[in-house]
């Protein structure tokens, strides 16, 4: 079958999309192991096997890649809270599966993104990420805060969303320790994690059943 001259444009942009998913995947690699600050165009190049003019034709600077890349994984994030973050009944779901639930989804996101982490946490992220990230994070909280409201009814909005954004804290202090360690080890720190938001919030709901 003959190419038209239609056909060239599409075969070009869906190269260029390959060419910049192997980019952007070269450096979520460098990001998570060396930090944003310390990562290079060049060393993202190396990674994906391409020269850095080949890099540069695509992205202008590391700044951009990493906005490029946060973005795509803030909006897959963010897909995730849609999915796991919705209000549920105490009477019908017990707290620990409410929170092993919650955070296995979350904790496997991070293990398969370990970018993420290091994009969003970084000293030296681009102010564009770190702008993105804290509307990240108030959506967190606040989907969080829907998850407990069913749990204290009686309890002042205020409250709810100060226990929320606790919740929140001990989750980033545990995913940092869990993504410093593999295997066995790391499964440990994940059931840490999960007994430490349990004996928090299980007050709470047994206040309910009370």
């Amino acid at each position: 079958m003959t190419e038209t001259a239609e056909d060239r444009p599409r075969r070009r942009q869906a190269r260029g999309e390959r060419r910049i998913t192997q980019l952007l995947e070269a450096a979520a690699t460098v990001f998570s192991t060396t930090g944003y600050t310390a990562a290079s165009t060049n060393a993202i190049a190396r990674e994906a096997g391409v020269s850095p003019g080949t890099l540069y034709q695509f992205f202008p600077n590391k700044e951009a890649i990493a906005i490029e890349l946060g973005g795509r994984l803030m909006h897959e994030m963010r897909q995730s809270y849609d999915e796991i973050l919705t209000p549920i009944d105490p009477a019908a779901t017990p707290i620990d599966e409410v929170i092993a639930g919650t955070v296995d989804r979350f904790i496997d996101f991070n293990c398969r993104h370990p970018a993420f982490f290091a994009l969003m946490h970084g000293p030296d992220i681009p102010g564009r990420i770190a702008e993105e990230h804290d509307a990240l994070h108030t959506t967190l909280v606040a989907r969080v805060e829907t998850i407990l409201a069913p749990f204290v009814p009686d309890v002042p909005a205020s409250a709810v969303t100060r226990t929320a954004r606790m919740c929140v804290g001990i989750y980033m202090a545990g995913l940092e320790l869990i993504l410093a360690h593999e295997g066995d080890e790391r499964e440990a720190y994940v059931q840490e994690l999960k007994d430490v938001l349990l004996r928090y919030l299980r007050p709470l709901a047994e206040g309910v059943a009370h």
